[in-house]
C-alpha cells in the first residue's frame, strides 16, 4: 500500500464515508455519550483503540484461522468474542488508571461491544481485502472520524443548552435535528472520489 492510498484510505474512512453520518453506525452512544465534549472525547479515544486493534486482529484471525480452514461463515462471531475482549481490558484499564473517565462513561462503555461501528469496520476490513497495513489504517481512520462525529456533536450539544429554542423542540427533538444537519452538512464530502 503506497502513501497516497494510505492518505486516500483514510481521508475517505473519515471525511467521505464517516460511520455516524454517512452510514449511521454507532447511533447509540453517538447521541448518548455526546452531552459533554470532554466524554465525548473520551469515548472517542476508547473507540479509537478498539477499531484500531480489532481490526488488526480480526484481520489476522480471518487470514490465518478463518480463511485457511474454510471457516469464513464464522467471521461475525469471532469478530464479535476478538472485540468483546478488548473492550473488557479497556473497561478495567478505565477503572484502575482513569475512573473519572470510566464512571462518566458509565453504561456505554461495554456498548461499545455490541456497536457496530466497531463490527462493520472489521468485517468491511475482510470485504474489502485490506493487508495488515489497510487494516490498521482503515480501522484508525473509521474511529478517528467516529470520534471527529461524536466531539463535533458534543460541542454543537453543550452550545445548544444555552439557546432558548421553542418548548416543542427543547431536549431530544432539537439533538436529533441538529444531528441531522450534521449529516448534511458531511455530505459534501460525498461527492469527492480519490
Amino acid at each position: 500500500m503506497s502513501f497516497g492510498q494510505v492518505l486516500s484510505l483514510m481521508f475517505t474512512a473519515i471525511l467521505v464515508e464517516n460511520f455516524i453520518f454517512s452510514k449511521f453506525y454507532g447511533c447509540c452512544p453517538f447521541l448518548g455519550v455526546s452531552d459533554k465534549p470532554d466524554t465525548a472525547l473520551g469515548m472517542g479515544m476508547a473507540v479509537t483503540f478498539v477499531m484500531t486493534v480489532s481490526g488488526m486482529v480480526t484481520w489476522a484471525v480471518y487470514e490465518y484461522l478463518l480463511e485457511p480452514f474454510g471457516l469464513e461463515y464464522l467471521k461475525t462471531v469471532a469478530f464479535i468474542l476478538v472485540i468483546a475482549a478488548l473492550v473488557q481490558f479497556i473497561e478495567m484499564f478505565l477503572r484502575k488508571f482513569i475512573p473519572t473517565l470510566y464512571s462518566a462513561l458509565g453504561i456505554y462503555l461495554p456498548l461499545i461491544t455490541t456497536n457496530c461501528a466497531v463490527l462493520s469496520s472489521a468485517l468491511l476490513i475482510v470485504q474489502n481485502d485490506y493487508d495488515l497495513l489497510g487494516a490498521a489504517v482503515f480501522g484508525f481512520s473509521a474511529a478517528l472520524g467516529f470520534t471527529l462525529a461524536i466531539t463535533v456533536f458534543a460541542g454543537v450539544r453543550a452550545r445548544l443548552r444555552i439557546a432558548n429554542p421553542p418548548r416543542a423542540f427543547k431536549g431530544f427533538p432539537l439533538t436529533l435535528i441538529t444531528a441531522g444537519l450534521l449529516a448534511m452538512a458531511f455530505s459534501c464530502f460525498s461527492g469527492i472520489k480519490l
